[in-house]
């Protein structure tokens, strides 16, 4: 199958959810390039090859779709999965700490969408898949700003969808709930927590670590997204969750908004 398939870049391919992807794209004969911000560019992993780019820096983000590009004359699909996580009661998150985590999750995606677009207009097609969140649906206590940046990268999504509609450009949204990566363990925190918010977020915090026994191999997720890439017209959106989770997107749109808050409280309490 090598050389029929697609020539595919995707961020934060060295690990978790990237991984998973690129290693099951690797194996369906299709060209994967991973990125990561430690890497040496043409180290191999899982047949996939790793490219050193970090999403925050414009250069790097131009001069590692270039070094693609050089070494295959084009791309066809970018997945824009590298991203960060947060975790803290908003009043004790600076601005400082939120626009790093709004440059990773939102920038980061809007810098490889510039530096592909190009190429993609030239070639006639292409196709870019989002991975956002379940989170993106609604504001989840003490991650509000993860949920803010999830549902900012869905927007951004859409409206870049109709921009590049044109050119035979594609954009495509993929919503995964919990999977088992370790995201968690890089979570952005507060240096401190204020006293009054400190119960909150324990109690919180105690109920997000008991949900992990439930995540799910991230190979599901890779394979959601070798069903898009396969697709002849994909749809705009996929939710790739389970359970409460799945249950919680469908109750946001049906309940009224107190009630839905309401629910969500006592999920936390």
């Amino acid at each position: 199958m090598a050389g029929t398939g697609k020539v595919i870049l995707i961020t934060g391919g060295s690990s978790g959810l990237g991984q998973a992807m690129c290693k099951r794209l690797a194996e369906h004969g299709h060209r994967v390039y991973g990125t990561g911000r430690k890497v040496e560019d043409g180290t191999q992993q899982n047949g996939c090859t790793l490219l050193r780019m970090d999403i925050t820096d414009d250069a790097s983000v131009t001069r590692g779709v270039a070094e693609l590009l050089k070494r295959e004359g084009r791309i066809d699909v970018l997945v824009n999965n590298a991203g960060l996580g947060i975790q803290g009661p908003l009043e004790d998150i600076t601005p400082e700490l939120a626009g790093r985590l709004l440059d990773t999750n939102v920038l980061g995606a809007h810098r490889l969408c510039r530096a592909v677009l190009p190429a993609m207009r030239e070639q006639g097609r292409g196709l870019i898949i989002n991975i956002t969140s379940v989170a993106g649906h609604f504001g989840l206590p003490y991650r509000g700003f993860y949920s803010a940046s999830k549902a900012a990268l869905e927007r951004y999504g859409e409206a870049l969808a109709t921009e590049v509609k044109r050119f035979g450009i594609t954009v495509v949204s993929v919503q995964p709930g919990e999977f088992n990566t370790p995201i968690a363990d890089a979570r952005l925190r507060p240096d401190a927590i204020s006293p009054a918010n400190q119960p909150g977020y324990e109690r919180a915090m105690q109920v997000l670590g008991g949900s992990m026994h439930y995540s799910r191999d991230p190979d599901e997720l890779a394979q959601v997204v070798e069903k898009v890439i396969g697709a002849r017209n994909p749809k705009s959106a996929y939710l790739v969750a389970q359970g409460v989770q799945r249950i919680s997107v469908l109750l946001k749109k049906i309940l009224p908004g107190r009630m839905f808050q309401r629910m969500v409280g006592k999920h936390y309490e």
